[in-house]
């Protein structure tokens, strides 16, 4: 028998078996993939990160830990005394001027469930115009995503 002749049926069988067997290999990467999703848990909510610089533009001093904390304590807990999340880093962002301004800073999260979201939506927006008022600031970032949350 002719060696290209049986290269070519080699080929031809190979390439059979792998076109047979794709549909099932696909099938079942899909169910795996499928199976190993997580239950849905907990109810909607909104997740409202907020993130408070600490530098100050006019060249104050910069907003300490005690004087953050007590603002937390009297501008925020008050309208989310269910509970909030505080940590502390560095950050970065490109201020009104142009210039880049790296800092300590601050991040608020707060969980709260969506049918108090227009409620909630108020009560940030005064939060952050009262710490920009306090402390000087041009801006206080903020995000918000929707969120599943189980206690």
């Amino acid at each position: 028998m002719n060696v290209h002749l049986t290269r070519t049926r080699a080929l031809l069988t190979g390439a059979a078996l792998l076109l047979a067997a794709a549909p099932t290999a696909y099938a079942t990467l899909a169910e795996a993939d499928s199976s190993a999703r997580a239950p849905e848990r907990g109810a909607p909510y909104v997740e409202t990160q907020l993130f408070f610089g600490t530098q100050r533009p006019d060249g104050g001093p910069a907003v300490t830990d005690k004087q953050f904390m007590a603002f937390v304590d009297t501008e925020v807990t008050p309208e989310f005394p269910d509970g909030l999340t505080v940590q502390t880093g560095r950050g970065q962002w490109r201020d009104a001027g142009g210039k880049i301004e790296s800092e300590r800073s601050y991040e608020l999260i707060l969980l709260y469930p969506v049918g108090r979201a227009a409620a909630s939506d108020r009560r940030i927006e005064e939060i952050r115009r009262v710490y920009e008022k306090a402390f000087g600031q041009e801006a206080v970032g903020r995000v918000d995503d929707r969120a599943r949350v189980d206690f």
